[in-house]
Formats: C-alpha cells, sequence, structure tokens
C-alpha cells in the first residue's frame, strides 16, 4: 500500500510539473506574438502548436475583422497563399495513384496547346519548380479579370522559359496553376473537389475549401495590407482567379491540425506518394535541390525541418514541421506584408530554445564574394542594377523592387563592415545571408549567386523589420 501511495504521488508530481511547464510556454507564447504583432501592425494572428500528435496550442490574437471588432479565434478562416500548393500536390499523386497521369510525363500530353520547346517539361517539373516556366506577375497578368482555364494556359504558353526543365529551381506560380489544369483534366473534376471529396473529407478538415465570394462562408476574416503606414483593405482580385492551384484556399487552425495529424499517419497516399512528395528534387546535374512537392525540406538549426510560406490578397500564412522535435507550428496572418515565418521561428523556439534563428557572424572565408556583395549594394544604393547582374530576373524586381532598395540603402549613411550569418549550397547555387552593418542601422541581406557568379536570389530587408 505504501508503494502504491509513492507511486501516485510521483505520477502526480510529474503530471503538475507538466502541467507548469506547459503553462509556462504558453504564456512565453502569448507574450511573444503579442509584441511581434505590435511590431509588425498585423491586425489579427491564429497559432496552432501540436507536440507528439497533440495539440498543445490553439488560439487567435487581435482581431480577424477589424472594422467589425471581431476577434480571431481557431475557428476563423484565412485564405492559404502557397501554402495551398502542398494540396495541389496530393490532388496530382491521386491521379498519379489512379494511374491516370505518370510524373515522368510531358505536360504537352494533357495540355495539347502547348509550344513545341515545352516538349521535354514534366509534370515532375512543375510540381518541384524545376520547369524554368517564368512566375506570373502583375505587370503580365490582369488579376482583375476571370480567365477560363484555357485562357490561363494559353497565357502560360505565351511565356518563355528561363531555362531548360530540370537545370535549376526558379518558384514558380504558374506551374502550379497549370497542375491545377492538368488534374482536371485527367480527373473530369475540378482540382477543388478533388480535394474536398479525397481530401478534406477524409482527413476531417470541415472548413477547407476554395476561396469564393459568393458563398456565405462563417467566420472568414479580412485581409489587409499597409499603405504609408495606414491599415487598408486587400485589393480586389477577380473570383475566378481566386480559384487557382497556386493557393486559393479557406482554412482555419483545426483544418491544419487536421492535416498534420494526416500528414503524421500517411493518409490518403501510399507511402511511396509520400516520399516522393517529401523528398528534395534532385537537378539535372544530379545536385539537390530542397524542395519537395509543395514543400521546403532542409536542416535547421539541427532539425529535418519540412515548411512552407504563403502570402496572398491580404494574408500571410507559414507552417513548419520539426522532425526531430515532432513539433509542428502553423501562423495565420491578415495582413500582406506581416512575415508569418518570424511568428513561427519565435514560438518554436519558445518550446525548443535550440531552434532560436541564429544571428551571429561565421568566419567569412571568400572576400571575393563579399566584395561582390558590398559593390552590389552600392549598387542598389544608386538604383544602378542592371538585369544583365541576374540569371534569372525576378518578376516585378525592375523597377519595383530596386527601386525599394535604393530607397532603404539611400538614407543608411556609410556601409562600415559586413558579417557573414550563413552558407548554403543550393542545388548548383550558393546562398549566402549577410549582415550589413551602416552608419545608422543594419540591413539583412540574401545573396544567392551560380557558378558562373550570376545573381539568382538578392534579398535586402532592414534589420528587425518583417
Amino acid at each position: 500500500m505504501p508503494f502504491l501511495r509513492l507511486l501516485a504521488f510521483l505520477l502526480s508530481t510529474l503530471f503538475l510539473t507538466s502541467c507548469a511547464s506547459i503553462g509556462s510556454d504558453s504564456s512565453r507564447l502569448d507574450s511573444f506574438v503579442n509584441a511581434e504583432m505590435q511590431r509588425q501592425k498585423v491586425p489579427g494572428v491564429a497559432v496552432v502548436v501540436i507536440s507528439n500528435g497533440q495539440v498543445v496550442k490553439s488560439t487567435g490574437y487581435g482581431f480577424a475583422n477589424v472594422e467589425l471588432g471581431v476577434p480571431t479565434t481557431p475557428d476563423t478562416i484565412f485564405e492559404s497563399g502557397s501554402l495551398g500548393k502542398q494540396f495541389t500536390a496530393v490532388a496530382v499523386m491521386l491521379q498519379v495513384e489512379d494511374g491516370k497521369l505518370a510524373l515522368d510525363d510531358p505536360i504537352s500530353k494533357y495540355l495539347p496547346g502547348a509550344p513545341d520547346g515545352w516538349r521535354s517539361i514534366t509534370v515532375r517539373h512543375l510540381l518541384t519548380h524545376t520547369s524554368g516556366i517564368p512566375d506570373y506577375n502583375e505587370e503580365t497578368f490582369d488579376v482583375r479579370r476571370d480567365y477560363s482555364e484555357d485562357e490561363l494556359a494559353k497565357f502560360a504558353f505565351g511565356l518563355t522559359p528561363d531555362f531548360p526543365p530540370g537545370s535549376r529551381w526558379n518558384y514558380s506560380n504558374t506551374g502550379y496553376v497549370l497542375l491545377g489544369i492538368i488534374v482536371h483534366k485527367t480527373s473530369g473534376h475540378f482540382y477543388g473537389d478533388v480535394l474536398r471529396d479525397r481530401v478534406f473529407a477524409p482527413l476531417g478538415m470541415k472548413t477547407a475549401r476554395i476561396i469564393t465570394e459568393e458563398d456565405i462562408v462563417p467566420h472568414r476574416a479580412a485581409g489587409y495590407r499597409l499603405v504609408n503606414g495606414q491599415l487598408k483593405n486587400q485589393e480586389w482580385v477577380s473570383p475566378v482567379l481566386n480559384t487557382t492551384a497556386d493557393g486559393s484556399l479557406y482554412f482555419n487552425l483545426h483544418d491544419l491540425a487536421a492535416w498534420d495529424a494526416g500528414l503524421r499517419s500517411g493518409a490518403i497516399l501510399t507511402p511511396q506518394s509520400w516520399k516522393q512528395i517529401l523528398e528534395p528534387v534532385r537537378l539535372n546535374s544530379g545536385a539537390s535541390f530542397p524542395y519537395g512537392f509543395g514543400w521546403f525540406l532542409d536542416d535547421f538549426s539541427g532539425q529535418k525541418r519540412q515548411h512552407h510560406s504563403g502570402h496572398w490578397q491580404g494574408f500571410s500564412t507559414y507552417i513548419s514541421r520539426y522532425l526531430n522535435d515532432d513539433l509542428t507550428v502553423a501562423v495565420l496572418c491578415n495582413l500582406a506584408t506581416a512575415n508569418a515565418s518570424s511568428f513561427v521561428d519565435g514560438i518554436a523556439a519558445v518550446y525548443n530554445p535550440r531552434l532560436a534563428t541564429p544571428l551571429s557572424a561565421i568566419p567569412d572565408q571568400e572576400p571575393k564574394t563579399t566584395a561582390r556583395l558590398m559593390a552590389l549594394l552600392s549598387s542598389a544604393a544608386q538604383d544602378k542594377l542592371i538585369p544583365d547582374q541576374f540569371a534569372i530576373v525576378p518578376a516585378g524586381f525592375f523597377p519595383n523592387v530596386s527601386t525599394r532598395y535604393r530607397n532603404l540603402l539611400s538614407d543608411l549613411g556609410p556601409l562600415f563592415r559586413t558579417e557573414l550569418l550563413e552558407r548554403h549550397q543550393l542545388g548548383d547555387d550558393v546562398e549566402y545571408r549577410y549582415r550589413a552593418i551602416y552608419a545608422n542601422k543594419s540591413v539583412l541581406v540574401r545573396l544567392g549567386l551560380t557558378p558562373d557568379a550570376k545573381i539568382v536570389v538578392l534579398s535586402i530587408q532592414e534589420e528587425g523589420k518583417p
């Protein structure tokens, strides 16, 4: 009997200690999220944390609708942005398992109007962003027009590939729009209906669906943007264009928890299909790039990580799965410029401090690259960057992004020094992350270079800003 009492005491102590730890984590998480919301000026944020398959935090902060004063809750419906791509990938794999298409089929088999030069582009290339098909942008694409699927495909056919398929990686929403059309052609059903019947319903994702303007959608959040520091409603996008397969879903925290449970159990698809989805793509050179089918796949602070962001029409989203810890964090924001990944990184660090994003300098053993960086910063400050410096010119970089960089850098004073923070091999390219310390402020710079020193990534942001 004394032994049983001792055992009961030990178990109760363990339970109370565990509860105290969870409560402490929850309080620190709340403090972090509220501070980050204020820093980024985000109206509403929803957060779900899943540890070892159990939801340990699911809550909302701020307002889902500022005009009506509606608070954000776990039931609040957000737009997915490109988080929707991982669902499109599942819809494609369902067609593979049904025997209706093969990953290495040329897409011209399903899109007969495709140009002759596209004959070597495969379904796999579209899924992994290695097709070479450029990303669409608002300078060439009217987001206020209701396109039919045939018109969307015809628009894509008019784009000239940036590189031979499989030779590089470059993010392409256009490719995922085409995947939705291919799913429709092979299944005989709109890709959103395939998701509804064969993914959302079986997984218990009760409120996940394609975006709709005319339907009554309970708990729908409003999307916002900042204009000269003032909160404004999101800009209008045509209803049909808001249903494409590059990221046009509604969901809430309950849906994402059900999705994570499906991922953990390997539901819906065969193990072989999941293996292909969550495997880095191999380029023609034999080098691998850390992207699968709708997922970035990398190592982060000693953890295997699967993650993806989404940005669309006044919303910013992010999901990150830390496999070693069996920890999933997803954040949904209703502000276009919100940096949802900074929320996720900070929340993950609450539960495992080793996941705190490292920003300390590492040895810089490539002086030529650092000199190149400093020259690029000087050129950017004078708006003298030119397209010839880039392997692929990002959509909308000239003049929009280059002008923004000029405005940022021209007010910082002289450049004192640079610090190398990270260096990664990505496929055949190398990506660097630097801190550039100026007289007035510091900026963080991502610089990606090809083997022949062409730019594939150039991102500059003020340190401490989203």
